[in-house]
């Protein structure tokens, strides 16, 4: 794989509380307090990242979405769209403490087989790795960011 570029969150309003001995955090798509696990906030910030940087719109992101892979149910961590409706990047997020590595880009491309989307990003956080998929070539291209919102409405898949 490609070298991975940095992440450098800007310090985001998120929300946080204690319900029954266990802390939460808000998901500000989903629009409800979810379980604080490392894997957790990592999506938050690449969420809030997305759509306060990059340009993404809040009712084109799905959280957890569910997919049938090989008979098995799957969930990705999240899959931004397009304005009509087709999926186009596929983003699976890990906690902080894990090493991003081929298995993880794997699992992603795995999900792609089901939703075939131009692109895929795998983050811990603290790195990221971006593919942006030619199905035409049947090739991939690692990208040095995470493309803007625009970017993806003038990416075409078939």
């Amino acid at each position: 794989m490609a070298a991975p570029f940095p992440i450098d969150f800007p310090k985001y309003d998120l929300k946080f509380r204690t319900e029954k001995g266990q802390r939460e955090i808000f998901d500000f798509i989903r629009k409800t307090f979810v379980a604080l696990t490392p894997e957790e906030m990592v999506r938050q910030h690449l969420l809030h990242y997305l759509v306060l940087e990059r340009g993404y719109a809040k009712g084109l992101l799905a959280v957890e979405m569910g997919l049938t892979l090989n008979q098995l149910s799957k969930r990705c961590d999240i899959v931004a769209y397009q304005n009509e409706g087709k999926p186009t990047m596929i983003v699976e997020c890990k906690a902080p403490t894990v090493k991003l590595a081929q298995n993880i880009f794997d699992q992603a491309a795995r999900y792609n087989q089901v939703l075939m989307v131009p692109y895929l990003l795998i983050s811990n956080g603290i790195e990221c790795y971006c593919a942006k998929i030619d199905f035409t070539l049947g090739t991939f291209t690692f990208e040095n960011e995470i493309p803007s919102y625009h970017q993806l409405l003038s990416t075409t898949h078939e």
